[in-house]
């Protein structure tokens, strides 16, 4: 069954908004005419990953809910009952045209394990390979707090990097990244071009629907998380007609973001963006300036210690001004690294015979400034 490879690799992201109304029934024209495009888009070659949101709005439908719950308990029970709507629905629609569609259920922990994260992108890339087309969503069943993306512009984005894919689209119920909330400010100007998303701290964002969790601030976040990594990404609205293919053919629609690389190899961009901070090391002077210079940091080094770790975990790590450097997995728990903090290798190495005598090795660190 395995395809040649040919076309690009594109990652779309369907917002509640787009898929159904504020009381949760499908929109099934433009939802149709989305999968049409999908699908014309897949007979040319090009590789599709669709990430849809939907589920939970899906279920308030059923429910007849007015607005989306703020318990975790509800939210997973009405993901629960939408789900499988969701995916029927596109799968009638895909079978139309003869596309074969899987259903991927992930959740953080899925990127923030290692294993999994490979386990992941190896079954995407041989879904891809198949000519299939896999409809991503948030496994909301069963997330918590502490292992949820918290909206699918960020799955969309982790997505985008597993598959190494050319282009990412967001598609929202408005034409792209504005100035202001145009539903808010009738002066609002569409922004078209984006070169660096930092460049945005000063637009201001609002509007998140009835029915989604995200809002712009999150899509912005999203674009940069992908074009960080080499991926194209283009905010637009999910009812305009020929939207993806607009997209996918470079024309002027919505707001994109170019692709701006730091140059990171897969594993540490995993670790930037895919695997959480589970707490803080502050660093003196001389541990700044060792890993500015490419080193490993040293508990010689360590000047505070906070939050709960163990050893695997990822932690950021900040000057003493509170100003973060780099982002790594320590080899020490949070209790036995306050008790290594500032003393030469030497003494450590008595304290811990079987402890490593880097905190964070440099291989398993990337720099943020």
């Amino acid at each position: 069954m395995a395809g040649k490879r040919s076309g690009k690799t594109v990652v779309v992201k369907i917002g509640s908004s787009t898929l159904t109304s504020e009381r949760g029934t499908f929109r099934l024209n433009p939802v149709a005419g989305l999968v049409a495009e999908i699908c014309e888009l897949h007979a040319q070659g090009h590789r599709l990953l669709v990430v849809s949101s939907g589920a939970v709005s899906s279920g308030m439908g059923v429910l007849r809910f007015k607005r989306r719950p703020s318990e975790i308990v509800d939210l997973q029970a009405a993901a629960a009952v939408g789900q499988g709507r969701l995916f029927h629905i596109y799968t009638e629609l895909f079978a139309h045209e003869s596309v074969v569609t899987a259903q991927v259920l992930l959740t953080a922990f899925d990127v923030a394990a290692r294993t999994q994260y490979l386990h992941a992108r190896n079954t995407l890339k041989r879904l891809l390979d198949w000519r299939v087309v896999p409809i991503i969503n948030e496994n909301d069943t069963t997330a918590t707090d502490e292992l949820c993306f918290g909206d699918n512009d960020a799955l969309a984005a982790q997505v985008a990097l597993l598959v190494k894919a050319d282009l990412l689209i967001l598609l929202t119920d408005i034409d792209g990244l504005y100035t202001a909330d145009p539903h808010e400010d009738t002066q609002a100007r569409l922004i078209t071009s984006v070169e660096d998303p930092g460049e945005l701290e000063c637009v201001r964002i609002g509007h998140t629907g009835v029915l989604g969790s995200g809002g712009m601030g999150s899509k912005i976040n999203s674009a940069r998380i992908a074009t960080s990594g080499g991926v194209e990404t283009v905010i637009a609205r999910g009812t305009r007609p020929g939207v993806l293919e607009t997209c996918l053919a470079g024309e002027d629609v919505g707001t994109r973001f170019k692709s701006r690389p730091l140059g990171l190899p897969d594993y540490k961009l995993w670790l930037l963006y895919g695997k959480p901070a589970q707490g803080r090391v502050t660093v003196d002077a001389g541990a700044v300036k060792a890993l500015r210079g490419k080193g490993s940091l040293l508990p010689v080094g360590v000047t505070g210690v906070d939050g709960d770790f163990a050893v695997g975990d990822a932690v950021m790590v900040v000057d003493e001004d509170g100003v973060e450097l780099a982002k790594g997995l320590v080899t020490y728990s949070k209790k036995d690294l306050d008790r290594a903090k500032g003393l030469q290798s030497s003494r450590v190495a008595e304290m811990f015979p079987q402890a490593s005598p880097e905190v964070i090795h440099r291989d398993h660190m990337v720099l943020v400034c």
